[in-house]
């Protein structure tokens, strides 16, 4: 009995633990946070977070990989309205606030209607094989516009597999797929760009854990247009909590 519930329990913190790692990798911040002491398991529990598969007679992390994506979107209305309102607030000038609100990322569900490029995969991982150094990356991006269109932000979201199942299997929490609770993760750009079609995007996307508190994610977004009707280049921040 002992044996059959440890090897449920461990099963069962693969899974849950592996799927909440997916949105912006924040498995191994879990871990990181253990590390540090931030959270206090049960003896149980961390042993089978941390076990290896291989540690176990035919052990599995469900699901084992991983793949991050990154697209960007015309969004003026919501802009206007969550981010541009603090420029005047019933008459008051919050501008202050406006930073602070770029800053922090919005998890919400985006239309697909609202997608002006093409979806640019930034990384893919083998969660089973995954260290805490993984949680830590940079990785270019280069997003072609599919019509002429105004962009207000970015857009990540990610793709799992079950490739150790008899039968692939898989699930998307991207705009143009059946809406998830993980929705999507949103980053507004301080510029609005106006692009062409075809014309391209390029530049690149730095995460990692908060020095300061693990808890967080920081994120890095380098960026660049150069096109007929609007050129830009900036470095923008953002801070996940």
């Amino acid at each position: 009995m002992s044996s059959s519930l440890e090897q449920f329990t461990s099963l069962l913190f693969r899974v849950v633990n592996g799927l909440g790692l997916l949105n912006l990798f924040l498995l191994l911040l879990i871990k990181a946070k253990l590390l540090l002491g931030s959270y206090k398991l049960h003896s149980l529990q961390s042993k089978f977070l941390f076990l290896h598969p291989c540690q176990v007679d035919d052990g599995v992390v469900l699901p084992d990989e991983a793949s991050l994506y990154l697209t960007a979107i015309e969004d003026a209305e919501y802009k206007d309205d969550k981010i541009e309102f603090w420029n005047n607030v019933y008459g008051f000038d919050m501008s202050c606030i406006k930073k602070q609100a770029m800053m922090e990322p919005l998890v919400d569900t985006v239309d697909q209607k609202q997608i002006v490029t093409n979806c640019h995969l930034l990384k893919t991982m083998d969660i089973s094989k995954m260290v805490l150094g993984d949680a830590s990356f940079t990785a270019p991006f280069k997003l072609i516009a599919e019509r002429d269109d105004y962009i207000h932000a970015f857009v990540a979201y990610f793709d799992v597999s079950f490739t150790k199942c008899h039968k692939l299997m898989g699930f998307s929490t991207g705009p143009r797929s059946r809406a998830t609770h993980w929705k999507q993760t949103v980053l507004y750009l301080e510029d609005v760009l106006t692009i062409c079609k075809g014309e391209t995007i390029i530049g690149s996307m730095t995460v990692a854990p908060n020095k300061k508190n693990p808890r967080d994610v920081d994120i890095m977004v380098k960026y660049s247009l150069s096109g007929r009707r609007c050129v830009v280049s900036r470095v923008q921040f953002y801070k996940m909590r």
